[in-house]
């Protein structure tokens, strides 16, 4: 099942929406991670977070190699699983209403200027066109909440630990990836009456493709060769988003916080994978 959460990150029953042709309600879906942001949604907490020593050498390295073994061979599927069970287990026994306040209060600081200026004005356009905006991400609900909540997104559904007496419990509960968002994107349709047929999704990864596949108006955003070429071949429009802009959200920072923050938003983003390039940084800033 599917937790769908509204843009304060409570049960919705969905907002008023100009109806497609065929009758239903017309959504735009948008990845997060290079899509709407410049970059990885949470790896902006990584490079703070070693720097004040609140991550060991050690875990940084296994981090850095992990990452590496993601990108070097993303189809392997058992080495993925491995490495999503090893960060899920990091976060075990974190308080859940401490990360997420915390998570909270640096957004700005970690967010900003990261948005894409663009992304901003198309979902403005969407809203103003009576759609719902939901953000689907394979990071965890606790950054992509706030973040579709300062962003005026009607929705958001994000990967999801289990939960056990206020804390992790060690193991991912939801993982929002691939074929996931997909099943995600339905299960809105169900829940809130959207014609997929009419409604948009935006992303710049081909491991999008099956959220790109349900609906009737894909677009690509940035794309990579492989993305490119599906999108050549299928005639999809091809967008180029370049001008990264803050968030504009008026919310305190502590960089205190912003250290603790790291934690879960740094361990979170290695279930997603991400650039070789992030992992060649991460060795340099070792080295130094």
């Amino acid at each position: 099942m599917v937790l769908v959460t509204d843009a304060s990150g409570n049960s919705s029953t969905g907002l008023s929406t100009v109806d497609s042709p065929g009758g239903g309600r017309i959504a735009a879906f948008f990845d997060l991670d290079k899509t709407v942001i410049a970059k990885s949604s949470v790896l902006a907490f990584t490079r703070p977070f070693f720097n004040e020593g609140l991550l060991s050498r050690r875990a940084v390295l296994e981090s850095s190699y992990a990452q590496l073994l993601y990108v070097l061979s993303a189809a392997d599927q058992d080495r993925i699983e491995r490495m999503r069970e090893h960060i899920a287990h990091m976060c075990e026994g974190w308080d859940v209403e401490q990360i997420k306040s915390i998570v909270d209060e640096t957004l700005q600081e970690v967010v900003t200027p990261l948005v894409y200026a663009e992304a901003k004005d198309l979902i403005a356009d969407h809203r103003a066109r009576g759609h719902d905006v939901i953000i689907v991400s394979a990071s965890g609900e606790e950054v992509v909440t706030p973040i579709a909540e300062a962003l005026g997104a009607s929705h958001s559904v994000g990967s999801r630990m289990r939960i056990v007496d206020g804390r992790y419990a060690g193991e991912l509960e939801f993982y929002c990836f691939g074929e996931a968002k997909a099943v995600a994107l339905r299960e809105l349709s169900d829940r809130y009456g959207y014609d997929l047929a009419q409604s948009y999704a935006y992303s710049d990864s081909a491991t999008d493709l099956p959220m790109l596949l349900a609906v009737g108006n894909p677009r690509v955003v940035n794309p990579g060769r492989a993305l490119r070429r599906v999108a050549t071949e299928n005639n999809w429009p091809i967008l180029r988003f370049s001008l990264p802009v803050p968030l504009k959200r008026r919310i305190p920072t502590s960089s205190r916080a912003l250290w603790a923050a790291g934690l879960i938003a740094g361990s979170i983003a290695l279930i997603l994978g991400v650039s070789s390039r992030l992992a060649r940084r991460s060795h340099a800033a070792l080295r130094r």
